[in-house]
């Protein structure tokens, strides 16, 4: 279907094809329960709420990649995925999510036909990046409980990073459909004989493609990674409660530690697994539901609102596993409350720098009125204009 063609559409069919994003949840625009003169109070409140995202999702990833990089000691093989991952949702945040919100703001789509392949293609990347990222980490703690004589210690850090990079290949690779198949549409409304432009990652000829469209992703981008880690944390459950009833009451305290160190890492990643199934199931549930429902809109105020949350918990994804992290790792937790003592530190400094400078020029304004003063009194004043 080429840019230049209009597909004509009733209303609610309009609403629901808005602004349809990466093949993922895609927002409804102006509902039909949604008056004109209601509708800039919901759109101002969605934005305040993705912005606040976007912010804690920036601070969090951001001194967390910080940690990871300054300090040596945290330079682990969990950690330098963990570092990925952040990596990704930073690109999410920074990239999608303003985009995403912009949409409940404007009818029309604000970013171009260059915009309109690389949106998609950004985020879908990102939660590639995400998902196939914490398999590996499955992976990992899988070899490190269960098979820990198959780990190799020389030259890990380089494997690992390299392993990562594969991971964002492999994850860009995938998105190259969607950045091939996204183009911009005019889309016709049939009632109010109006037109807007969206982004569409797919023709909207016929309901094959968005069912197509929609299984394809929820296979490939949660059931099959999530059904992958399952089996790895199976086995892990198992050789861990092995390991609990083989240890004598008076073993040995290394291999002690030893097991529960394995065990919190353990739960760290099974929390960041958890908490990705919990906040993309809504996103990928009301998309097969609107996919496999084409002809029938749901044009409800309950499914509108199920939309907008499902949306917004999806992109919260992105900004929650820093604050996870703090909570489970005391290491990190000292690490984060570093930064965040030397941030506050080098904000009173730059207070107090201001406020000597401005103390400083108050002073030397003072001096200079006095030495004026005096100048004019003993006469000076006079001399320096006879002088000019």
């Amino acid at each position: 279907m080429s840019l230049e063609e209009t597909i004509i559409f009733k209303p609610e069919v309009a609403n629901l094809i808005f602004s349809n994003l990466s093949g993922h949840e895609n927002s409804l625009n102006h509902s039909s329960w949604m008056t004109d003169e209601l509708w800039p109070y919901p759109a101002v409140i969605i934005t305040s709420v993705y912005g606040l995202i976007i912010l804690i999702g920036l601070i969090g990833n951001i001194t967390l990649i910080k940690i990871f990089c300054t300090v040596k000691s945290m330079r682990n093989v969990p950690n330098l995925f963990i570092s990925s991952l952040a990596l990704g949702d930073l690109l999410l945040l920074v990239t999608c999510a303003p985009v995403d919100a912009s949409r409940y703001l404007a009818d029309d789509w604000l970013f171009g036909r260059l915009g309109c392949k690389l949106i998609p293609f950004i985020q879908l990347t990102s939660v590639g990046v995400s998902v196939f990222t914490l398999t590996a980490l499955s992976a990992d703690r899988y070899k490190a409980i269960v098979r820990p004589m198959d780990i190799q210690t020389s030259h890990a850090t380089a494997k690992i990073c390299i392993r990562a990079v594969m991971i964002w290949i492999f994850s860009m690779t995938l998105a190259v459909p969607e950045a091939i198949f996204s183009d911009l549409h005019t889309f016709h409304v049939m009632d109010t004989n109006k037109s807007f432009v969206s982004c569409a990652p797919y023709p909207h000829s016929g309901d094959l493609h968005p069912k197509i469209h929609s299984m394809v992703s929820f296979l490939v981008f949660y059931v099959i990674p999530l059904f992958i880690i399952s089996i790895y944390y199976y086995y892990i459950a198992k050789n861990l409660i092995r390991s609990a009833y083989n240890i004598p009451v008076e073993g040995n305290i290394h291999v002690r530690r030893q097991i529960e160190s394995r065990k919190r890492l353990a739960k760290t990643v099974l929390v960041f697994v958890g908490l990705f199934a919990f906040c993309w199931l809504p996103n990928h549930v009301i998309y097969l539901y609107r996919s496999y429902h084409y002809s029938e809109v749901d044009t409800s105020l309950l499914h509108y609102i199920s939309s907008i949350c499902a949306r917004i918990l999806a992109f919260s994804n992105s900004c929650v596993n820093p604050f996870a992290l703090y909570l489970l790792s005391k290491s990190f937790q000292k690490h984060f409350n570093n930064q965040l003592c030397c941030c506050r530190a080098r904000l009173l400094m730059r207070t107090q720098s201001t406020g000597r400078s401005t103390t400083r020029i108050t002073s030397l304004k003072s001096t200079n009125h006095s030495v004026v003063s005096f100048s004019l009194i003993n006469g000076n004043h006079i001399c320096h204009e006879g002088c000019v």
